[in-house]
């Protein structure tokens, strides 16, 4: 990978973090997008778009509100297509897909830990903030956007530097690699049918899920 396109995909990665909640919040950080613009960065936007999509279906149900705890799947989905990229799908999606899903699950930590930095400065500048002092709500509030640029920073440079050394190690052989793809691919679409039968609520809306789930099965099935 050269110097250039690695600073791309850095870059990418930590505009990605950022969108998840403190700047832009314009879907950029969804896996599908992360995963595509990834891919033309690497030249293989088909790789870009099938993590993408594989991603996608395991972060359907997160939704960055309020004090929730929530996966960041912005720079992971970059590492993920990282480690897929120029290999033939089979066989890396799985891999690549699961090393998304625990570099997500990262990241959900270091939202924790940014929002606990974020409240000792709040408790700092408690008293200036009182006494609505000109200056210090706006100082607060680009610190706290400088700690989220390190975190999505920090998040990439493990990512990438995972991604970039596991595509480089035979660390799995054919068979497994297959099965786990199609383990990664299954999951996805248990983990999307969970989070709709969640969010569906009452009996009626489960029960017209349902409908619409065997009315797509029936359709594929009489192709």
């Amino acid at each position: 990978m050269s110097d250039p396109t690695l600073a791309a995909l850095m870059l990418w990665a930590i505009v990605v973090g950022l969108d998840l909640a403190s700047v832009l919040q314009g879907l950029l950080n969804r896996p599908l997008v992360a995963g595509a613009v990834a891919g033309v960065i690497l030249g293989d936007p088909g790789a870009g778009l099938r993590i993408g999509a594989a991603l996608e279906l395991f972060a359907l149900d997160v939704l960055p509100v309020g004090a929730s705890r929530y996966p960041d799947y912005g720079a992971a989905t970059v590492a993920a297509v990282v480690m897929a990229a120029h290999e033939p799908w089979v066989t890396a999606l799985g891999p690549a897909v699961l090393l998304g899903v625990m570099l997500a699950q990262i990241g959900s930590g270091s939202i924790v830990v940014h929002r606990r930095v974020t409240a000792w400065a709040l408790r700092r500048t408690a008293a200036a903030l009182d006494r609505g002092e000109p200056g210090v709500a706006t100082r607060v509030h680009v610190a706290g956007i400088i700690a989220d640029l390190l975190r999505s920073g920090a998040l990439a440079a493990l990512g990438i530097g995972l991604a970039t050394w596991l595509a480089r190690v035979p660390w799995l052989d054919l068979a497994t690699a297959r099965a786990l793809t199609i383990v990664a691919v299954a999951g996805g679409f248990v983990a999307a049918i969970g989070g709709a039968l969640r969010r569906a609520g009452t009996a009626r809306r489960i029960a017209w899920f349902a409908g619409g789930m065997a009315l797509g099965v029936l359709g594929l099935a009489l192709r």
